[in-house]
C-alpha cells in the first residue's frame, strides 16, 4: 500500500466534501499527554459533513492504501459556537 496513493485519494475527497486544511504535519510538541509524529486538522461545515466525507466510498477507497502502512486517528469534534459556557 502507498501512502502517496492514500494522499492522492483522501485529498480528492476533501475537495469533493468540503475539507479546508487548518494544520497539515508542520512543527507541534505535546503540552500534556501523548502526540502523534504527523497530526492534520480539517475542518468541515459541520460535524454530519465531516462523517459524510469519512464513510465516503472516496475517503474509504483511499483509506485502504493507508491502513496497514501507518496508524491514525480519525477524531470528529464539534465546532464552538461562540456562546458562554
Amino acid at each position: 500500500m502507498s501512502y502517496a496513493e492514500y494522499a492522492k485519494g483522501a485529498f480528492a475527497a476533501m475537495q469533493k466534501y468540503g475539507a479546508k486544511i487548518l494544520a497539515r504535519g508542520g512543527r507541534s510538541e505535546a503540552l500534556e499527554g501523548e502526540i502523534k509524529p504527523r497530526n492534520v486538522i480539517l475542518e468541515f461545515e459541520s460535524y454530519e459533513h465531516a462523517k459524510r466525507y469519512f464513510e465516503s466510498p472516496e475517503y474509504q477507497a483511499a483509506r485502504k492504501h493507508r491502513v496497514g502502512g501507518s496508524s491514525g486517528d480519525f477524531i470528529v469534534v464539534e465546532g464552538y459556537d461562540g456562546a458562554q459556557p
